[in-house]
């Protein structure tokens, strides 16, 4: 039996699959440019592959792609379903879908169309939104576009207290619905004043449009049953526009794979049942598979504080983990506000595909990627210069290295002349301008240094700033560039320890494998933090649970459940998580040294509110186990190199030896500057770093 763990990124789809089929191994194994395989206890083996998200002269999907090439399994013919148990997969479908909407654009198919019906007065109220200044000196604020393309007012109230003052006028409500539908809108928003409260006009709404044929329909008392109506409505919206995109990709994979076990993974860090994949819930599907990959084999190696740092082709990750999963209730991904418990990633526009240019003062590393396609110069598809080509020209990725994969019949190596050429030019350009003369390695280690600076600063956004010393952290580096800057990145923020799992290339994918299914109710509270409020949140901790397991297939295996509430300052917005405990002084001691850290100060005279709460169910789920392995060497004898190549490092070329990481062995150890080559990865270590490899095959670099 196969299961398939796959991330669909933005340049690259990993696919990480376990097989106990020793036929598949076999005929894999005579391929060893293209596949990884590493043995396993108990008969089984795991399949690393890597393949690009868009080929569109080789294939329509990559995930499904990579199962056939590893079923040997031509695109005419049907894949033999009864030999895979299960296929987890993390996906950028709907941030994409998000990325490059094109307003009114978007009318010509009619499955990105969405009507939004609130309550009369509040037509705008979307749009005005909070008047939030992110540029506070900008003159020209520039909206973002909504995702609805029409508005219908519903004259309906109820107050805050549940009393109903206006009802639904049922015939008009009707009329107009049924006017938007004959436009050929499918997909409604409903979001209406105190409806997380008082639901029944939204009930009713919904099922009117239900009758008239409306295929999505999102109520907000469903997707986010919580205060604020703009981020209430927001979300919903979200929901009403993704879902759609969604549900077609998700029967496009599932057509493919009839019958077969199929999970995606969630924004919140969970997989759930492809038939249960919503909108809302779908913005971080691919980085959280890798925070959970990071997580994970970061705890198996030792490791409690973390930093996550995933550097793919189009952008970088970051988060921090301290023992649980940290998420956020209200976050905005490109331009669309949401109000959904998604894990805490800083994401920046800086991956190996980030195109580099020379404005006519400095230097520009993105935002802009050159993506799979073209992608970066030296992928031979016409590509500008990105950051992959200066580590080419630095000499810290080389062409024979690399996974050959390039080209338009996908079997050249990577193309290092013209990167070679264009540096070159580039040098000359800048130096006609600015009269300083630079060589063209010079200049491609500027381009590096602005992109590392770029994403250290995404790190001390969810470190430093928020109270926490990163040099006791363990940088988790992983992601298909990460290991070309990760001494770079550790030496810029203080950081001493760098920890490399094996699949660190495709650890996004890994990590599907080794997340748990986990559903999350919420629900609104608005009440002072007392004791006699807690028979209350018991029973409705007790409501979300039950909620929770509905989503749950398999109740009976094992399952953990967690419990929240999000305290608050009474007069403020910020809300910070913590456990919910029968002890008042538990959860305000809580509250206070999050706040203490966080903000620098605690504020005994206020009264905490408790804004809402949350139940977490966690279904255990098995995952791959890893094997330790042996030192077969003497302990005196060093790893052998396979070359020795030139890197520009600290203004300077030195002479650097190159190591298999399937030479390596426990105990051994590597000092900078060297290279590291995988199958699915380079790792520099520079000057003034040491790698070791563990017993678990685990690499970790260490500041000398």
């Amino acid at each position: 039996m196969l299961k398939v763990f796959a991330d669909r990124g933005g340049t690259f789809t990993d696919i990480v699959a376990v097989t106990n089929n020793q036929a598949i191994i076999d005929r894999l194994s005579k391929h060893p440019e293209r596949f990884l395989i590493v043995s396993l206890p108990k008969g089984q083996w795991i399949v690393v592959y890597k393949l690009l998200s868009e080929n569109p002269e080789q294939y329509q999907d990559a995930a499904i792609q990579g199962i056939r090439d590893i079923m040997n399994i031509s695109s005419n013919e049907p894949i033999p379903t009864e030999a895979i148990e299960v296929v987890k997969m993390g996906t950028t479908v709907a941030t994409n879908a998000l990325l490059e909407r094109k307003g009114d654009a978007c009318g010509k198919d009619s499955i990105l169309r969405v009507v939004l019906l609130i309550t009369k007065g509040f037509k705008d109220a979307l749009r005005i939104g909070y008047q939030n200044r992110p540029n506070i000196f900008a003159r020209h604020i520039v909206l973002p576009t909504m995702l609805y393309e029409q508005v219908i007012e519903i004259d309906e109230r109820y107050d805050a207290h549940g009393n109903e003052l206006i009802p639904v006028h049922i015939q008009q409500v009707k009329h107009d619905l049924q006017a938007i539908y004959n436009t050929g809108i499918r997909s409604c928003a409903i979001v209406f004043m105190h409806s997380d409260r008082y639901p029944r006009h939204e009930q009713q709404i919904a099922l009117i449009a239900q009758e008239i044929g409306f295929t999505q329909i999102s109520v907000s008392h469903q997707v986010s049953p919580l205060m604020k109506l703009v981020s209430r409505g927001d979300t919903t919206v979200v929901d009403a526009y993704l879902t759609p995109i969604l549900r077609r990709y998700v029967n496009q994979i599932a057509s493919q794979l009839p019958g077969v076990k199929l999970m995606f993974m969630k924004s919140d860090g969970g997989l759930v049942a492809a038939q249960q994949f919503q909108g809302k819930d779908s913005i971080l599907s691919g980085p959280a598979g890798g925070i959970v990959g990071a997580v994970q084999t970061s705890k198996r190696a030792g490791f409690e504080l973390i930093i996550t740092f995933d550097m793919g082709g189009t952008s970088t990750d970051v988060a921090h983990f301290k023992g649980e999963y940290e998420r956020q209730l209200d976050s905005e991904i490109a331009g669309a506000r949401m109000r959904v418990p998604v894990l805490a990633i800083n994401t920046i526009a800086a991956g190996g595909g980030s195109i580099l240019f020379f404005d006519g003062s400095s230097y520009r590393v993105g935002p802009k990627s050159a993506g799979s396609n073209p992608g970066p110069a030296c992928y031979r598809r016409g590509g500008p210069l990105a950051v992959t080509d200066a580590n080419v020209m630095l000499g810290k990725i080389h062409p024979q290295y690399f996974p050959s994969v390039f080209g338009i019949d996908g079997n050249l190596p990577l193309d290092k002349d013209t990167v070679i050429q264009q540096f070159t030019q580039l040098a000359q350009e800048i130096q006609a301008v600015t009269l300083n003369h630079c060589t063209p390695e010079q200049v491609a280690a500027g381009f590096i240094a602005i992109a590392v600076a770029n994403m250290a600063n995404a790190i001390k956004k969810i470190s430093l700033q928020r109270g926490y010393d990163v040099s006791q952290y363990v940088l988790c580096c992983f992601g298909g560039a990460g290991g070309q800057v990760a001494c770079l990145i550790a030496d810029t923020l203080g950081m001493k320890k760098i920890f490399l799992h094996p699949y660190a290339g495709v650890l996004s994918a890994y990590g599907m494998g080794l997340a748990d299914v986990r559903a999350i109710r919420e629900a609104g509270v608005e009440q002072p933090l007392s004791q006699a409020i807690i028979p209350n949140l018991h029973q409705l901790m007790q409501y979300l649970e039950t909620q929770a397991r509905s989503e749950i297939d398999e109740v009976h295996s094992q399952v953990e459940i967690v419990q929240k509430v999000n305290l608050k300052y009474e007069g403020t917005n910020s809300t910070l998580t913590v456990n919910f405990a029968d002890e008042l002084g538990l959860m305000r001691q809580q509250f206070e040294d999050e706040h203490k850290s966080r903000y620098g100060f605690i504020q005994l005279d206020k009264t905490l509110i408790i804004e809402s709460a949350s139940v977490e169910v966690i279904q255990k789920m098995d995952t791959p186990e890893e094997p330790l392995i042996t030192r077969t060497r003497s302990i005196v004898e060093t790893p052998q190199t396979i070359d020795v190549v030139k890197i520009f490092s600290t203004d300077r070329w030195y002479d650097t030896p190159v190591y298999r990481r399937e030479d390596l062995q426990p105990e051994d150890s590597i000092n900078g500057p060297a290279i590291v080559v995988e199958k699915i990865s380079t790792i520099v270590v520079e000057p003034n770093w040491q790698a070791k490899l563990t017993a678990r095959n685990h690499l970790i670099l260490e500041r000398l």
